[in-house]
């Protein structure tokens, strides 16, 4: 089973909360840590912008990260929100477990 960990910002804490809430419940997501107040500095529409948003840092598998993107979209603010998954390429054999035990959602 491979796992990955997910990277979504959002514009404020209370969306990151509805969002991991809802992922957590429905168990496509086993963890989700939010960072609140990360200072972004992107581009976006011709010229650079900056924002405080919230990141999630998430943790799943594989196998469920299209039915991710697909609900986090119904839920987020952002046309066009980052949603980006990296590999876990190790880890703690208990926790990796837990995540596989964890996340039951079927696509």
């Amino acid at each position: 089973m491979e796992y990955i960990v997910v990277l979504i910002t959002t514009p404020s804490k209370e969306e990151a909360e509805k969002i991991a809430n809802y992922l957590v419940e429905n168990h496509i997501v086993a963890c989700v840590n939010i960072v609140e107040k990360v200072n972004s500095v992107f581009f976006w529409q011709g010229s650079v912008e900056k924002a405080e948003e919230s990141l999630m840092i998430i943790k799943t598998k594989k196998s469920v990260f299209k039915k991710l993107i697909e609900e986090v979209r119904k839920m987020h603010s952002y046309t066009v929100p980052e949603i980006i998954a990296l590999p876990i390429i190790d880890g703690f054999e208990d926790y990796l477990k837990w995540i596989e035990e964890t996340v039951s959602c079927r696509t």
